[in-house]
């Protein structure tokens, strides 16, 4: 159940009553009518803003509106107290029994306690990685990666109809680069001396390429001219890399749905134009060269040119160069025109920093090609800083200029590397301590929370060992402090919607490290106190009690780990 949702309820029907009495006119709308928590705990457990949006349409005023409103809702069930504070805020304090009914509901629902229908199974696309395909993933792509495949989980937990996309940029010069190096590891297969040159890709993981290909071609392009060989390895080599970079991404738990190839694209490219160009939105004209940004699009000649100024951008856009060749910015209009083709309702995107130039003119053309009814929402993600206490971490000598996110995960974890990830808002550079990530201390956010959870699951096996036969949990035992770790907890569901709303996985991450901190609060308390302990060999009735609040709350912890994929610790050495 969604505290919020049901509360909000209860104050839209006491609302209503004031209008059948006459106290408020017909016809207001409650729409923008909420309950949330307040900002200080101590002022009561919920807070509705309604006296303070509805005051002005009613013409009356919020204070004596709020007066009225609170006097209903003391009678409403659940409600022990509706306080009136400032200028017209009513603070709610609820029965006990509210949050007895919520540990219930967590333990009733399981993994599902916070599931919402708030997307309403509306088709989104998020698309992330879309890394080329010249090399294996590296940690440049694996903050994308998380924070994008997060996005998917909490979008589905969230009732939304997800899929889950890469986009291959396998046309252009760097895969005939990537050829091209295949190429010399294929004549070093059959045992020529090579040297790499300034421009290629050195890194090790082409040998098993050029080693596969030798083996089916013995030595038949050796001294062919590249025209022979160049589109073979080419489709070859970058059939092998993506093959490396999904494995790569299985390591982190990442399967996507859909790899859509660039060189795909084809006939799309001029279909796109075309659909702009019968809205009215093509024309022939001359850029003023861009300041302080890329202007790889730019000629001071006639272009093809989109009108994305109409849309939010902040200059005109080129489609296709005088020489009649297409730009890169046509290639990527006409693969969002193929994703608007599909049905989508939503398009999300994850941009690595370096592209964060392309926002404008991106939601320029997804709003020109789908006339406003298709939002593309891009996520900016900044870079990580791989240290070892505190120092820069050398290069790999696999990969030949970067550390691999093979290499990170295996160190230290698939679970780690993607909670890590999500400890920062994505748009904020990160520094990822190798030392630091596997502590064991407070300090540490992915130790912390695991070690709640594994705190909780520990209380089960200590029932068991102390041979403590435990009678029907009788929530009225819990009082006011163990009620507060609860209270925190049933504010899941609303984070769910929030933060999918949102598009901010991080901010589960962050929620949890809270939720943790409640229940090792708690925990902590029976050092001190013997009497606060969780399990009471001499109290059985108070120690059935806790445990369904423990476990209740650890139900929460393992579901909000689950929906950024990252599986709860039952115990930590």
């Amino acid at each position: 159940m969604n505290l919020f949702t049901h509360f909000t309820a209860i104050v839209h029907a006491a609302l209503a009553e004031l209008v059948s009495a006459g106290t408020l006119p017909a016809g207001l709308s409650f729409a923008n009518v909420g309950v949330e928590p307040p900002r200080d705990p101590a002022h009561g457990d919920l807070a509705t803003n309604a006296a303070m949006v509805l005051a002005k349409p009613a013409g009356t005023n919020p204070r004596a509106l709020a007066e009225a409103l609170a006097a209903r809702l003391r009678s409403a069930p659940g409600i022990t107290a509706a306080e009136v504070a400032g200028p017209g805020f009513i603070n709610l304090r609820l029965a006990d029994s509210v949050w007895h009914d919520q540990i219930n509901a967590m333990l009733g629902a399981g993994a599902d306690y916070g599931r919402s229908t708030a997307g309403a199974g509306k088709r989104i696309n998020v698309e992330y990685v879309s890394a080329n395909p010249t090399g294996p993933m590296h940690m440049g792509h694996c903050r994308g990666a998380v924070v994008g495949d997060a996005l998917a989980g909490l979008l589905e937990f969230a009732g939304w109809g997800v899929t889950r996309e890469y986009y291959i940029n396998d046309a252009g010069g760097q895969v005939d680069t990537l050829a091209r190096s295949a190429h010399l590891r294929y004549r070093e297969a059959l045992g020529q001396a090579i040297t790499i040159p300034e421009g290629l890709y050195p890194g090790d993981y082409l040998v098993p390429v050029g080693q596969a290909l030798a083996a089916d071609y013995g030595d038949r392009f050796v001294g062919a001219d590249e025209a022979e060989w160049l589109v073979l390895f080419r489709t070859r080599t970058v059939a092998a890399m993506m093959e490396r970079i999904r494995a790569d991404l299985a390591l982190l738990g990442i399967a996507q749905d859909v790899f859509f190839s660039e060189a795909s694209l084809g006939p799309r490219v001029q279909q796109a134009l075309e659909a702009l160009q019968a809205k009215g939105l093509i024309y022939e004209g001359v850029l003023e060269k861009p300041k302080g940004e890329a202007a790889d699009d730019w000629e001071p000649r006639p272009q093809t040119l989109f009108r994305s100024t109409g849309f939010g951008d902040d200059q005109d856009r080129a489609m296709k160069k005088s020489n009649g060749s297409w730009t890169y910015f046509a290639g990527d209009v006409a693969y969002h025109w193929d994703k608007l083709s599909r049905g989508f309702d939503a398009l999300v995107n994850i941009f690595g920093a370096d592209h964060a130039g392309y926002v404008k003119r991106m939601t320029a053309a997804v709003k020109a090609l789908s006339d406003g009814a298709v939002p593309l929402d891009i996520k900016i993600v900044n870079l990580v800083k791989l240290l070892r206490a505190g120092e820069p971490v050398k290069m790999s000598k696999r990969a030949g200029t970067f550390v691999t996110l093979g290499e990170v995960v295996e160190e230290v974890g698939k679970d780690v590397v993607r909670f890590v990830m999500l400890t920062k808002r994505p748009e904020s550079p990160m520094d990822f301590d190798f030392a630091k990530v596997v502590e064991q201390s407070r300090d540490n956010p992915v130790f912390y929370v695991q070690y709640a959870h594994a705190r909780i699951a520990s209380l089960g096996r200590r029932v068991a060992e102390a041979g403590i036969a435990l009678p029907p949990a009788d929530l009225t035992l819990l009082d006011g402090d163990e009620l507060a770790v609860v209270k925190l907890a049933a504010t899941f569901p609303r984070l769910i919607e929030q933060a999918a709303e949102a598009r901010e996985p991080h901010r589960i991450a962050f929620w949890l490290g809270d939720l943790a901190a409640a229940f090792h609060s708690q925990w902590n308390a029976g050092n001190d106190d013997p009497a606060r302990r969780f399990v009471l060999a001499d109290r059985p009735e108070l120690t059935a009690a806790r445990l369904a609040m423990a476990r209740a709350v650890g139900q929460v912890i393992r579901t909000g780990l689950a929906v950024i994929g990252v599986a709860a610790a039952e115990e930590l050495h």
